[in-house]
């Protein structure tokens, strides 16, 4: 990969990108945690399907779920519903950032498994320890841990510095080292012991190129504050504070709401981590709710 990244500033990516023949174009997965309406993620959706290279898959969160790190729902269905997306297929997932990752992958809603999965553009960076707590992250980690190729892509957003307009800036930074990857994996060259977390600078039109590093150990220690306002959540709430436009769901309320035009998944455990070795179930249909509505089952977990 460190060979097929320039440290020049590209934004085109184009000779990388000849990498792959006419007609032989790369599936790619595209997730969030800011929500499937997040400019980050809309920017990177559109960029991707403006090149005419990519077949474009998104299954992302259908609101906000920033910080929820590598949290997945295991007891409740998630509530699925397409959203129109020009150029691509795309669901609003009613779960985490991994969920959709997990449920993108499986071929329960797709018909193929994508040959990459890029996660974000996250609002805001996730250097350091930060991508613990991180759902951007964990978007790529879920693929990675599933033996997928997989990248993260976060932009330093700053309040009052930074516009919507950057998100497109750092897609197309984003791109050369994107069109990289993708020549690895056709030429079976790419490493599977890891995924890209990638970090794009606030002022992406002037940045200096590209640099493999280190993950760092810079840490925010965040404190907590009492509220008066139900509506801000109950007593405490966290220092942290957050940038958003989405709304608020939860399982229960979508659930009970979710129309017949919502697809309902449940998970169950498909593979198990013995040693080197995988137990592998594929997911089965086992019941329909309506002629749009389907549950998957979930199957107990058991050791090959």
């Amino acid at each position: 990969l460190k060979s097929c990244i320039s440290t020049e500033p590209n934004t085109s990516g184009s000779e990388m990108e000849a990498n792959f023949v006419a007609g032989d174009r790369p599936t790619m997965l595209v997730t969030n945690d800011d929500g499937i309406d997040a400019p980050g993620l809309r920017a990177l959706v559109s960029l991707l399907v403006s090149t005419n290279r990519f077949h474009v898959l998104v299954c992302a969160p259908d609101s906000e779920k920033s910080a929820v790190s590598h949290s997945i729902t295991w007891r409740n269905a998630l509530s699925v519903k397409q959203v129109d997306i020009s150029g691509a297929t795309a669901f609003a997932v009613s779960g985490t950032p991994a969920d959709c990752t997990s449920l993108g992958i499986s071929k329960a809603l797709f018909p193929s498994v994508p040959d990459l999965v890029i996660s974000g553009v996250n609002m805001g960076d996730n250097c350091g320890y930060h991508i613990v707590y991180s759902g951007t992250v964990a978007g790529a980690r879920e693929a990675f841990f599933n033996g997928i190729p997989a990248v993260s892509v976060s932009y330093n957003w700053i309040r009052g510095k930074s516009n919507v307009n950057d998100f497109t800036l750092a897609a197309k930074a984003c791109l050369p080292i994107i069109s990289a990857i993708l020549a690895e994996i056709k030429t079976k060259h790419y490493p599977k012991n890891c995924f890209l977390n990638i970090d794009v600078p606030t002022d992406v039109v002037n940045h200096k190129g590209y640099r493999l590093t280190r993950q760092g150990k810079s840490f925010v220690k965040m404190g907590w504050r009492q509220v008066t306002s139900d509506r801000e959540g109950g007593n405490v709430l966290s220092t942290m504070t957050m940038e958003t436009n989405s709304s608020e769901s939860t399982h229960a309320k979508a659930l009970k709401n979710a129309p017949l035009d919502h697809l309902l998944f449940k998970r169950r455990v498909t593979r198990v981590l013995v040693g080197n070795d995988y137990c592998h179930t594929p997911w089965r249909l086992v019941s329909s709710r309506a002629r749009c509505c389907f549950i998957l089952s979930e199957l107990a977990a058991r050791c090959c």
